[in-house]
């Protein structure tokens, strides 16, 4: 992922978070509608997790030291954790029991002009905000799925914006649903149904994001087409004879650790063997720029000599 378009997006999200929450709790106060409340708690908790991604990003970019000789790449995958764990609590929990209290308890909405403005409004500010986190997804993305680019990607900050825009613009739908329907009946219950539909979609949001980080925080391997990649670079080296065996893993987003036992001739010298190392990193570096740190460890072609 682009640093640059993440920061954008992340920006982008935050902007009309800030600008969606006000407004939305304006319009809780005059219509007493607890969607409006529930989506005023959601944008504040959104909010938040967009500080939270520019937090993760700036601490990621921290030198490596003696406690972490890798670096603090992963932090950008804590921060995206506790987005997840932020969006669930705050945002879900929340949604969910005052969408029963106010199926348990209903009241009418009043002042419902307020609602349906801000609504308008939020829709309009979320759909530029969804759109700008499409489109800096897309050179990234190529020819995958959505589904697929969430799922492998190894940069959190765009599938986290992409899930959060996408959870508020169909939160307003839910949110404008309930009012509408709430006016239109004059039974409050429906209010409380609209949020209920909130709580519901976060806590799915949240799963999802939850589950895909806790994946980059254990440690994930490159791509199957990185690994080819790298693979095919190892082995156009002249010196290596053969891979017999290689594991990746991801330091961070754009920091990537390969380490590979490489079979060489068994009357090489160890001129030869230094000199084939060094040109097989070259140009493992050169085919994957992201490949920073790289051990190889040289063995006899025993399979060769058996066969021999």
């Amino acid at each position: 992922m682009s640093a640059s378009g993440g920061t954008k997006a992340i920006i982008a999200a935050l902007s009309a978070n800030l600008a969606i929450a006000v407004a939305k709790f304006v319009a809780a106060f005059f219509t007493g509608s607890s969607s409006m409340l529930a989506e005023g708690i959601h944008s504040v908790a959104d909010s938040g997790n967009q500080l939270l991604l520019l937090l993760g990003g700036k601490r990621a970019k921290r030198a490596s030291d003696k406690t972490h000789p890798f670096g603090y790449g992963r932090e950008r995958y804590f921060y995206a954790f506790v987005v997840a764990v932020v969006l669930f609590t705050i945002g879900a929990v929340f949604s969910l029991y005052e969408g029963w209290h106010k199926i348990s308890q209903p009241t009418e909405v009043e002042s419902p002009i307020w609602a349906f403005a801000v609504l308008i409004f939020a829709i309009i500010a979320e759909g530029f905000s969804f759109r700008t986190a499409v489109k800096e997804s897309n050179p990234l993305r190529g020819r995958q799925s959505w589904v697929a680019f969430i799922r492998r990607s190894k940069s959190p900050e765009l599938p986290v914006i992409l899930l959060e825009d996408l959870g508020a613009l169909l939160g307003l739908i839910f949110a404008l649903f309930g009012v509408t329907m709430a006016v239109v009946t004059g039974d409050g219950v429906w209010d409380g149904i609209g949020t209920l539909m909130i709580g519901v979609l976060l806590a799915i949001i949240a799963i999802v994001l939850a589950v895909e980080t806790k994946s980059l925080l254990l440690g994930e391997g490159a791509s199957p087409e990185v690994e080819e990649q790298i693979r095919a670079a190892m082995e156009s080296a002249p010196e290596v004879a053969r891979i017999i065996h290689m594991r990746t893993l991801h330091l961070g987003p754009e920091e990537l650790l390969v380490a590979a036992k490489i079979a060489v001739e068994h009357d090489d010298t160890a001129s030869d063997v230094a000199r084939g190392i060094d040109e097989a990193e070259r140009r493992i570096r050169d085919a994957v720029p992201i490949a920073r740190v790289i051990y190889l460890e040289p063995d006899l072609d025993r399979l060769r000599t058996t066969n021999a």
